[in-house]
């Protein structure tokens, strides 16, 4: 997205030229002077609106490059201006700001805590002024340069990520994915994140009861338990619940906060009866065999992400002694979306690309 450009002497002189011989009704002046001199007579939607009206939206779309690059000379060129005109806005944000948000450090730059923060909500913001000035254009996959954002955990990601980069790449070459991975497990802000992106990928959790949030299924996946090639359950004949209820476990996505988790894996477990001595606690699903190899741990994976690892990470996996539920994934969205052309599109091309791994 690229707001338009204008200069101060141009703005200026815009400004001039639509002003005029334009002489306003003596009550318009009388309500913008008493507004003016008594700020508190204003709703608080009014003064929303003009804190709104009086920000260059430039500024945000030179937010996002300068966050993106951490630096000024590239963020000018991604924008097409000086790199003047870059560090001019940098200056602007600054001082609206009150931070720094890029400090130079052993000469390079790095975001600034509330820079950090702000990267995120950046991106939300513009991509969601993309989608709104889209709105009721004709779309064209292989000529828009729409950006789309997808939320996803890791494992989604590496699994479902492949054939959804092909069929984006081929059919829509100049448009933009944004895939923000995220916690399994969002909990009660799930529907919130919902409105402000496209969509989001995840097994049905609290979102699924959330008024306008809609939803398709994409896939499923079985659960294996995966041990290192030299733990004593490879050998033996058979093991039960009670030979993993014994065993330490390394386990995604669990919040600190008791029984029964929100988490998919640890749910199993407690449908099984197991409340699981948890010796290691991991934000990603690949980070997992990283913390099981030469250890007696254990855990709980999808089977699609096990495939590949025996191999290279010197792991085994195995059955579990009790058939599980299987992991579904959706593709959760906000119903606004339902009437845009290009989210339509969106949706089926995540469908197509989940039909391509398989039963």
């Amino acid at each position: 997205m690229k707001w338009p450009r204008v200069s101060r002497r141009e703005r200026v002189r815009e400004d001039h030229q639509v002003n005029a011989g334009f002489q306003p009704p003596e009550s318009w002046l009388t309500g913008r002077a008493c507004m003016r001199q008594n700020p508190e007579h204003m709703t608080p939607r009014q003064s929303r609106s003009a804190h709104l009206a009086n920000l260059d939206l430039n500024l945000l779309v030179t937010l996002r490059a300068l966050l993106r690059e951490r630096n000024v000379t590239r963020a000018a060129r991604h924008l097409g201006v000086t790199q003047p005109a870059a560090s001019a806005a940098l200056s602007r944000l600054r001082r609206h700001f009150g931070d720094e948000l890029l400090v130079r450090v052993q000469g390079s730059y790095v975001l600034t805590p509330l820079a950090a923060q702000l990267a995120g909500q950046t991106e939300t913001v513009c991509a969601a002024a993309e989608r709104l000035f889209a709105t009721g254009r004709a779309f064209d996959s292989a000529t828009t340069q729409r950006e789309f954002t997808l939320l996803m955990a890791d494992y989604p990601a590496t699994v479902l990520g492949p054939a959804l980069s092909r069929l984006f790449d081929r059919e829509a070459p100049h448009a933009a994915l944004h895939l923000q991975l995220i916690r399994e497990t969002l909990g009660s802000v799930a529907g919130d994140a919902i409105r402000l992106v496209d969509g989001m990928v995840s097994p049905p959790l609290g979102h699924s009861r959330t008024p306008g949030v809609e939803s398709a299924p994409l896939f499923q996946d079985q659960w294996v338990c995966v041990v290192s090639a030299d733990h004593p359950l490879c050998e033996a004949q058979s093991f039960g619940i009670e030979d993993l209820a014994r065993l330490p476990w390394v386990v995604p996505y669990h919040r600190d906060d008791g029984y029964p988790s929100a988490a998919p894996a640890t749910r199993q477990l407690t449908a099984l009866g197991i409340r699981p001595r948890i010796a290691v606690r991991v934000e990603s699903y690949r980070a997992v065999p990283d913390f099981i190899a030469g250890t007696r741990r254990v855990a709980l994976i999808p089977e699609r992400l096990a495939a590949p690892l025996p191999s290279a990470h010197g792991l085994r996996t195995l059955d579990c002694p009790i058939p599980l539920d299987p992991l579904e994934e959706h593709l959760w969205w906000d119903a606004s979306h339902d009437q845009d052309p290009a989210h339509s599109w969106l949706r089926d091309l995540v469908a197509r690309a989940a039909a391509c791994l398989g039963p």
